[in-house]
């Protein structure tokens, strides 16, 4: 029996897939607890339609990700930190603070896990921010003074 799965199942597949299982595993137990439908022409044809709709989902985001990077690429942001002898740094500029600044002066909100630098030293820095999944990388310019 073809069946599409409807999420994950271990040791069977992965969330779109069309696997062929045995009859009284499929009826029993994917069909039964909504796992999976039969792979019909009908169904065939909306799994393809959604994998067509997630496929422009993702390339959406992948543009709004090269537009937010050439954004960041034009911002400045400015950071006062205690320092102590010889211009050392007290802590650092944390990737919160970054955030919180984006936010508030350029309306920018960007999850701070997704920051891949920190900052730990007076003068400009560029920091690195994850867009999306590794494939854009946005550049923002930090200027620590003590």
């Amino acid at each position: 029996m073809k069946v599409i799965l409807l999420s994950d199942v271990k040791k069977v597949g992965k969330k779109g897939e069309i696997v062929e299982v045995s009859d009284g595993y499929g009826r029993n137990f994917l069909l039964n607890k909504k796992l999976a439908v039969l792979a019909t022409k009908k169904s065939m044809e909306i799994l393809d339609e959604q994998n067509l709709q997630h496929d422009l989902e993702e390339k959406q985001k992948e543009a709004d990700a090269q537009a937010l990077k050439q954004k960041l690429t034009k911002i400045t942001l400015e950071f006062h930190v205690k320092t102590g002898e010889g211009g050392r740094v007290f802590g650092s500029v944390s990737t919160k603070q970054i955030v919180e600044q984006l936010q508030r002066v350029h309306a920018i909100k960007i999850e701070k896990r997704k920051f891949i630098d920190t900052i730990t030293s007076l003068g400009y820095t560029d920091v690195k921010v994850d867009l999306y999944k590794n494939k854009v990388i946005g550049v923002i310019r930090v200027h620590v003074n003590g």
